[in-house]
């Protein structure tokens, strides 16, 4: 079952996440598709993420769909204009891509070419809007394409904000998203089943379904880390107390359970869960199974 029919019947749906190689050996794209395919509905395949290069996510998709394992391309504005973007799009579907992320992207200055030029010719928004003029057979010039994608469109939404301000921003680009054609949310890292119950209660009245993001912790520094520099991402003191009490032969073990509990009491709350086992995509399996997935 593709990963639409399962949100559109309203079944969980499990998604996880990895990043295409910096280099041309694929020996570990091709390890990663063989542990996850069967086990989780598609996978995430970033875009340069952090700014830092990498393999294209394009082929690494195609890698994804050659292998067995359903692809969500992420395409980011960063890097390329709408001309770009409207072909990597229409190339993807060829190549058996059915399902997009659109993201803005981070600043370039942030990776590892901080000399590159920012782009940004598109956002976000209107990116979802560029793919769903494309499924409708035009280009964002109105000129007719000669056959027509019908991609299955997601965005990103934050469940954390610092202010009452900051939370309705969110809430009123997520509904610009919806509009412009997003039929699917990822959240970013949420490690606060309480905050996120809030959130969905928020945003139930737009009747599009939201995966929860899970970013398993692999130790206490990590967690600071995150706290200090993504924005949208808050781990409690808690569970950074428990990261740092555990011995360190049980750091990753520790990391696990409480992705999985998370997993657990945030689960009856949405359509589905986004696993972002960031190095250690090896591990979703393990993870699904402590979450009883």
């Amino acid at each position: 079952m593709s990963l639409q029919s399962q949100l559109e019947s309203g079944k969980f749906a499990i998604t996880c996440e990895f990043g295409p190689i910096k280099g041309t050996d694929t020996h570990e794209i091709i390890e990663n598709i063989e542990i996850l395919k069967g086990k989780v509905d598609a996978a995430n395949v970033t875009d340069q993420q952090s700014s830092i290069l990498r393999m294209s996510g394009l082929v690494t998709a195609t890698l994804c769909v050659q292998g067995g394992l359903e692809p969500i391309l992420q395409m980011t504005c960063r890097d390329r204009n709408r001309i770009a973007l409207q072909s990597d799009l229409l190339g993807a579907w060829v190549m058996g891509i059915k399902n997009i992320l659109a993201l803005t992207g981070d600043m370039a200055a942030k990776g590892d070419h901080p000399q590159a030029k920012d782009v940004f010719d598109l956002d976000s928004v209107t990116l979802l809007n560029t793919i769903m003029r494309l499924n409708e057979g035009f280009d964002l010039s109105n000129n007719e394409l000669k056959g027509k994608p019908a991609f299955f469109s997601g965005a990103v939404v934050k469940v954390e904000s610092n202010t009452e301000a900051s939370e309705e921003l969110q809430i009123i680009k997520m509904q610009k998203k919806i509009t412009a054609g997003a039929k699917f949310f990822q959240t970013q890292a949420v490690y606060d089943a309480k905050s996120f119950e809030r959130f969905m209660k928020r945003v139930e009245k737009f009747k599009t379904p939201v995966m929860v993001g899970v970013i398993p912790l692999k130790n206490a520094g990590f967690a600071r880390f995150m706290n200090a520099n993504v924005a949208g991402i808050r781990v409690p003191d808690n569970l950074i107390q428990k990261m740092a009490d555990a011995p360190k032969e049980d750091r990753e073990k520790t990391g696990i359970q409480i992705a999985a509990g998370l997993i657990k009491q945030m689960k009856p709350m949405c359509q589905g869960v986004h696993i972002m086992a960031i190095g250690w995509q090896k591990k979703v399996p393990e993870i699904m199974a402590a979450a009883g997935l």
